[in-house]
């Protein structure tokens, strides 16, 4: 039987990361459930030892407090047994139990060193974004960022980062990035690699890795067939929290893979459009939250 490991990072994450976890224990290919605890409530970690107790294939890592996404995956690999390694979101549910052996079938058809991604869904069964990028340049940020694409939609020089909203694929397709939601490759390969960059503690660290996985050779491959439900925003945490590590994330990626390549002034520019658009949703957020708190009245 080939084996595949899963990891998956959870920060207070809720309810749904029971029915994550149960989603791959009724894969067939299986061999390892490895949860990397980054901070839940021990009543939560109580009943996950619990609910899972019988299966021998469910690992528990805790006691390291919040070290971030990435460090968390490379913190649940080290443990990781199996030929294949699954990153997987604890707020994501493969909801057919051939999946997991889909991808592998797939992956051994592929020739070359390959990455797999799975069509994201929303729960209303709609494509997710994410699951099918572009190379994210500064010069598509500053598109994204300032909705140029809007103005010339059918231009290639103002595309957009996620391809989402481009005609579904019918057969198993090479794209230039995925999400780290939910993504298979050979546990080798991951670690040749060196895993993710634990310079990133949350978001774009996927982006990243799989810049570097292509620039040593490999191909992402984007796979409709197989469906994976992410739910999106489970973990209890504030948006500022996470909006302001996304800023921290776009500004070390582009440091990282296009300095030289870019005019310093345009990627300052660009980096200047992302602290502004930090700015301009957490102040939004914060008095939107103002207005629903008991008693404030409007004048």
């Amino acid at each position: 039987m080939r084996s595949v490991s899963v990891v998956l990072v959870s920060f207070h994450t809720g309810p749904v990361l029971f029915k994550a976890v149960s989603s791959v224990l009724n894969q067939s290919e299986i061999c390892q459930v490895i949860l990397v605890d980054n901070g839940n409530p021990d009543t939560a970690l109580n009943e996950l030892s619990q609910c899972f107790a019988s299966d021998t294939r469910f690992e528990l890592l805790t006691g390291h407090g919040n070290i971030g996404f990435a460090g968390g995956c490379n913190l649940g690999v080290e443990s990781v047994k199996g030929e294949f390694l699954l990153l997987l979101n604890p707020d994501c549910i493969i909801p057919d139990n051939d999946s997991i052996c889909s991808l592998i079938d797939t992956a051994n058809n592929l020739e070359g060193d390959c990455l797999l991604a799975p069509r994201l869904l929303n729960p209303d069964q709609t494509e997710q974004q994410g699951g099918r990028r572009e190379i994210l340049t500064p010069w598509l940020a500053f598109v994204e960022g300032t909705k140029l694409y809007k103005l010339f939609p059918n231009h290639p020089y103002f595309k957009r980062f996620n391809m989402h909203n481009q005609p579904l694929p019918t057969e198993v397709t090479e794209i230039p990035v995925t999400s780290g939601a939910c993504m298979l490759l050979r546990t080798s390969l991951y670690r040749s690699l060196g895993g993710m960059d634990e310079g990133f503690f949350l978001h774009v660290e996927d982006i990243d890795f799989c810049m570097r996985f292509r620039k040593a050779g490999g191909r992402i491959f984007f796979c409709p067939h197989i469906p994976v439900i992410h739910t999106l925003s489970s973990s209890q945490v504030s948006e500022r929290f996470v909006e302001w590590h996304k800023v921290k994330g776009f500004r070390r990626y582009f440091k990282k893979h296009f300095t030289g390549l870019y005019p310093a002034g345009f990627i300052s520019l660009v980096n200047l459009a992302i602290y502004i658009r930090f700015f301009i949703l957490t102040s939004k957020n914060f008095f939107l939250s103002l207005l629903k708190r008991p008693g404030f009245k409007k004048k």
